[in-house]
């Protein structure tokens, strides 16, 4: 089975359907609500699974990214343990190295 398209329009593709679905759980309270909406999503992706022509993959690209930005949720949810979350490096362990060097000169 080949492929029209290199790899690298397939991540492109998963990469922004991904954020499409992660922008709209920010905005749904609960995974039963934001769950009709997923469906709408992948049913918008699927309607355009079959396009073969660059340029209007072009717009169909450029159509979708200015969509996901006007709805971008100004505070995105991250989790807690996350770099940005709440929890981020709260209780770090403690260093394993010498805290005081007992062997330098200048102290003995």
């Amino acid at each position: 089975m080949s492929s029209t398209f290199s790899g690298a329009h397939r991540l492109y593709v998963k990469s922004l359907y991904k954020r499409f679905l992660v922008n709209e759980l920010n905005w749904a309270a609960r995974r039963d609500a934001w769950r009709p909406r997923a469906l709408a999503i992948r049913a918008e992706f699927e309607r355009n699974r079959n396009v073969k022509d660059p340029r209007a993959l072009a717009e169909i690209f450029a159509k979708a990214e200015a969509q996901l930005a006007d709805k971008l949720h100004p505070d995105p949810y991250i989790p807690a343990m996350m770099p940005g979350g709440t929890k981020w490096e709260r209780n770090l362990p403690p260093p394993t190295g010498p805290i005081f060097d007992h062997e330098a000169e200048e102290h003995h």
